[in-house]
């Protein structure tokens, strides 16, 4: 009985033990995933908690010189992607390894589900990050039903429903504050990676992993070929996204926009602030030009060309050698009529 007792024993401290290690290994999982996110964004990459991958250099996956009729590679040194200039195998090989998770976010308020959001998804569903973990998030109006989509494996989608504390809120409005709120509460715990995209486009061809970065822009397709002395930038003083006559590196697009979901709640935050001082100015700012003025001052980590995101209303020049998403003219996320009393709630939400 005795003999019995303490096999007993011996079994339940070596569980003990098992469960104590287990405990501190995911202790330190998250202590390392707390660093890696919240304190060290100045590295390039925002993987540090698995120090037996090592991150490829970018030169063993990117190379500037095979198109030297475009702009490669910018001033701070951030590679612009192009068709030629990247090896996505290499960098399959390294993200696979980390298991990622990338989400996608779309915005579908009100006659946008029945236009776009179908073909949206269906092409998304082929294109955006093949062979990789994805969520598509949603964020509709209560009013509209969405479609039915077949995803394929590794694929699954979550909706949001764009709730309002006004009927006549403007959807402007309700985009940013359920999006926000959306990433705060949830979003940034279940991804790596996270890209925003306007639903008025179609996914030509595979919309890779060279496209991860810890701060990613799109560089819009027109104001590429004009200088930055034409570029449309917020040119009032006052504004909180005014950038003087002659400054400036690119113009970027809103139709995409990514990075790391911190980097992300880092923009957001900062776009706020700015809408709510510009409306305190009596300033109507658009969305934008406060995503001009953030990559401005803190420049992107990752550069998508105009191929990433081309309307083919216009010609296609021979810079473009593959069009990856095509995309439609709207104002979706014209973000101009904020009212100080409609943002006082989202400032509130942001302390």
């Amino acid at each position: 009985m005795n003999s019995k007792r303490k096999l007993q024993l011996l079994i339940l401290l070596s569980l003990l033990l098992i469960v104590i290690e287990h405990h501190f290994r995911v202790k330190n999982h998250l202590q390392k995933l707390y660093v890696c996110w919240f304190i060290d964004l100045s590295r390039s990459s925002p993987f540090c908690w698995n120090d037996q991958v090592e991150e490829p250099q970018l030169s063993a996956w990117f190379n500037s010189k095979i198109r030297p009729d475009v702009i490669t590679t910018t001033d701070w040194l951030a590679p612009v992607i192009w068709e030629g200039t990247y090896d996505r195998e290499v960098l399959e090989n390294y993200y696979k390894k980390l298991n990622v998770t990338i989400g996608l976010v779309v915005f579908a308020p009100g006659q946008f589900v029945d236009h776009y959001m179908k073909k949206f998804l269906q092409s998304a569903d082929k294109h955006f990050m093949v062979g990789f973990n994805v969520i598509f998030y949603i964020f509709f109006d209560v009013k509209t039903t969405l479609p039915y989509i077949e995803l394929s494996p590794l694929r699954t989608f979550k909706v949001f429903l764009l709730t309002s504390e006004t009927t006549e809120q403007d959807v402007s409005i309700r985009i940013i504050q359920n999006f926000y709120r959306g990433l705060v509460e949830k979003i940034q715990y279940e991804v790596d990676f996270l890209f925003i995209m306007a639903v008025n486009q179609l996914f030509m061809n595979d919309f890779g992993v060279e496209t991860l970065g810890r701060s990613v822009a799109q560089i819009h397709a027109w104001w590429y070929f004009k200088t930055n002395y034409e570029f449309p930038y917020e040119r009032r003083h006052k504004s909180a996204a005014f950038i003087p006559f002659g400054q400036g590196d690119f113009y970027y697009h809103r139709a995409i926009f990514g990075g790391t979901p911190q980097e992300i709640l880092i923009f957001f935050k900062q776009c706020i602030h700015g809408i709510i001082n510009d409306t305190t100015s009596k300033i109507n700012s658009l969305y934008e030009s406060h995503l001009n003025k953030y990559f401005f001052v803190h420049k992107p980590t990752k550069l998508l060309s105009p191929e990433y995101n081309w309307d083919l209303k216009f010609k296609i020049p021979p810079q473009i050698k593959r069009v990856i998403i095509a995309s439609q003219s709207n104002n979706l996320m014209n973000l101009g009529n904020f009212s100080f009393y409609k943002l006082r709630k989202m400032y509130n939400l942001l302390k």
